[in-house]
């Protein structure tokens, strides 16, 4: 033995190691046992291989996503039950980072790959070894594949859908066969739908053709096995945000009593509010800060992280959903996977007003895809030649059902009169209405001041439907959410004010009691540059300056705490152009002034207004020609520019006002100024965090 120790001392020393061990993985270790895991992921043995696991479970048809928020998996799932509905095909639906690739070349399937594009060009976090892989594939490695692809991106951002042709480019390289066309949804024009379904049915031809299929009339076959139970135990969720909440669960905390993460889309963190105020003055609007307390947990952040909020659905609207399917509440469903390779969305055993108001995104518009689906659980004749011919024809469907701002409850009831769908299986609804998922704010805060707390900024979306004055207002599901929090937290009568949504504060056992929500933090690469003299350039209308209240604290308090150690640091200049329609918006409007005298002359704000009376409507974009020979001296002196807000209008004014800006500065043309902005947002130079 090593070091002189016999095999007795060896067996006593060893034995010593994993008892300490055991003691301090004692939390991690319990609940590994107690979990019920077969509720909460697939049923399957593990296996990692993408080729071993789609010939085991005899599939015919492979469809693969990569997703960051959410979306792309939505797409991906329509498009599979699609492919099962009309064709009868044995479809698996996986996330890319549950697998690994080298065996791509021996799949002996078609392959459909969603993908979304993170920030600039990004691929989603969670595809980091689907990229490394196709990125690193020789020539002729995957000379077998035949694949088709959708992108989902924004073409508001300078690499519109770049994660797509991003692996296009590769897979090709490597010898794949694309069939049919890159699909290309945009966001940023709001036309990701309908982006979908042309290129959707484009593709089901072509597969129609490579598969020689015969399609049938579309009939809803469940993937879950679904049964009701008699009775609410621990095991049960009422609507907690993840398993490891459950009462028949234990939290992973250490001697301390913090919790443990990781902290992500499967788990998050339940953090108190701690504060929230209302920012507005006007009547008719709201804006509200909070203030998230994550000291109990491991949680860390960097300022100009984003924080992910996971909401709930409001009390009215849950009721209306419950309604118009004529669903009880109260009954308790189990789901069991039919197929080894599905995975059950959301914890059961449930209720169904669990699932409803905790787990599905029963507020948000409709899709042509569903009315399609729906077909065939239509109350009568009359209902079904509607669907059907909205399903078909995407410009009635924009003003009869998209304009009007319905969500799936105000759809049917508009097209039946009122008739309850009551047909419709809970397991359908399950499957096709998308699930909840979090919503991201900037952070407003710096980690570097405030090392446990996280602060957002939310405007409230609360506004008269534009097509029906008689229709409830439109509404958002978290920053409503927020405000009703902010107004409980406040003592002020609900009552007597224009909020126009309730919910369940207290939340399932009562696990959101005293003001709490479940969050997590997202990673961001929006960064102050590590070089406190580099010149920073900020634009930011709206809450598009969360970030950059979070920036300039962290500027404070690093120049504070350079003081106090006395150390003489000389910060860069750093100027804000902030917009709002008047004054009674202006956010944080008292504390600017306040960080322009600490940061001694550093730091500046130009501030427009767009709704002032009877003066001429200014953006930010428009202040930024007025100081056009400031901001392209700071450019031409190595300054980082930021740019967060509204992704349609002041994104794209920014660009264009900083191109002018370069092109008169440098007296190169238009084009020359476009490429450099371009270089300068490769660099990391020109940073947007837009939406």
């Amino acid at each position: 033995m090593p070091f002189g120790i016999d095999n007795t001392d060896f067996t006593v020393l060893a034995g010593l190691v994993l008892a300490v061990l055991l003691y301090v993985k004692r939390n991690s270790i319990k609940e590994l046992l107690m979990s019920d895991d077969g509720d909460i992921t697939a049923v399957s043995s593990g296996n990692r291989d993408i080729a071993q696991v789609v010939t085991e479970n005899n599939k015919n048809y492979l469809v693969l996503y990569a997703s960051q928020t959410g979306t792309a998996e939505d797409y991906a799932k329509k498009f599979s039950k699609e492919l099962v509905a009309k064709f009868n095909l044995n479809v698996m639906c996986a996330d890319v980072e549950n697998y690994d690739f080298e065996s791509l070349n021996d799949v002996p399937v078609i392959v459909s790959i969603f993908i979304s594009t993170y920030g600039e060009g990004d691929f989603p976090d969670g595809a980091v070894n689907f990229e490394d892989f196709i990125c690193n594939a020789e020539a002729g490695a995957l000379s077998n594949l035949r694949y088709n692809m959708f992108g989902l991106g924004n073409s508001t951002y300078e690499f519109f859908n770049g994660a797509a042709k991003k692996a296009e480019k590769h897979l090709s390289a490597a010898g794949a066969t694309r069939l049919g066309k890159l699909g290309e949804a945009d966001d940023g024009a709001g036309t990701t739908d309908e982006d979908y379904m042309a290129w959707k049915d484009s593709i089901l031809e072509v597969l129609k053709d490579e598969l020689h299929l015969d399609e049938q009339e579309a009939k809803f076959t469940s993937q879950f096995q679904y049964t009701v139970l008699n009775e609410i135990t621990d095991s049960v969720s009422l609507g907690e945000p993840s398993a490891h909440y459950l009462p028949s669960h234990q939290l992973n905390r250490n001697a301390d009593g913090i919790q443990l993460g990781p902290f992500d889309l499967s788990q998050p963190f339940i953090a108190p509010i701690v504060k929230s105020r209302e920012l507005f003055s006007s009547n008719d609007r709201n804006c509200i800060h909070s203030e998230f307390d994550l000291s109990g947990s491991n949680i860390k952040y960097s300022t100009g992280d984003h924080l992910a909020v996971w909401p709930s659905n409001p009390l009215e609207k849950v009721e209306q959903f419950l309604s118009i399917f004529n669903l009880d509440p109260e009954t308790i469903f189990d789901l069991k996977p039919l197929d080894p390779t599905v995975k059950v969305p959301f914890p059961t055993p449930t209720t169904i007003g669990a699932a409803i108001k905790h787990y599905l995104e029963i507020t948000g518009p409709v899709s042509r895809q569903l009315f399609s689906s729906l077909i065939q659980f239509a109350p009568n004749a009359d209902v079904k030649e509607k669907l059907t011919l909205l399903s078909k024809d995407k410009d009635q469907f924009a003003v009869e059902i998209t304009s009007k701002y319905f969500n799936i409850a105000d759809a049917l009831k508009y097209l039946s009169d009122g008739a309850k769908w009551d047909t419709v299986p809970m397991q359908f609804l399950v499957e096709s209405v998308p699930q909840m998922t979090p919503r991201y704010y900037s952070i407003s805060s710096s980690s570097l001041s405030e090392k446990q707390t996280v602060h957002v900024t939310s405007i409230v979306e609360n506004f008269p439907n534009p097509e029906l004055s008689d229709a409830p207002p439109v509404v958002g599901v978290t920053t409503n959410l927020l405000r009703n929090i902010q107004l409980a937290q406040n003592n002020v009568n609900i009552a007597e004010t224009n909020l126009p949504v309730h919910y369940d504060l207290n939340g399932p056992r009562k696990l959101f009691a005293n003001y709490k929500l479940p969050v997590h933090v997202r990673r961001s690469n929006f960064r102050l540059p590590s070089n406190p003299s580099t010149p920073v350039i900020m634009i930011g209308p709206g809450t598009g300056v969360a970030p950059f209240r979070g920036f300039i604290r962290e500027r404070v308090a690093f120049l504070e705490s350079q003081k106090k150690g006395g150390n003489n640091v000389s910060l860069g200049k750093h100027i804000l152009f902030y917009g709002s329609r008047n004054t009674d918006d202006f956010l944080y409007q008292d504390e600017w002034p306040e960080y322009a005298k600490k940061l001694d002359g550093s730091f500046e704000m130009v501030v427009a207004h767009s709704r002032l009376p009877n003066t001429k409507k200014v953006y930010v974009q428009d202040k930024l020609k007025d100081y056009e020979d400031q901001v392209f001296e700071m450019i031409n002196n190595g300054a980082f520019i930021y740019v967060c807000g509204d992704a349609k209008g002041m994104a794209k004014g920014v660009s264009t006002a900083l191109v002018g800006i370069l092109s008169r500065g440098k007296s190169i043309t238009t084009d020359e100024a476009t490429e450099l902005i371009k270089m300068l947002k490769t660099s990391g130079r020109y940073q947007e965090d837009v939406w």
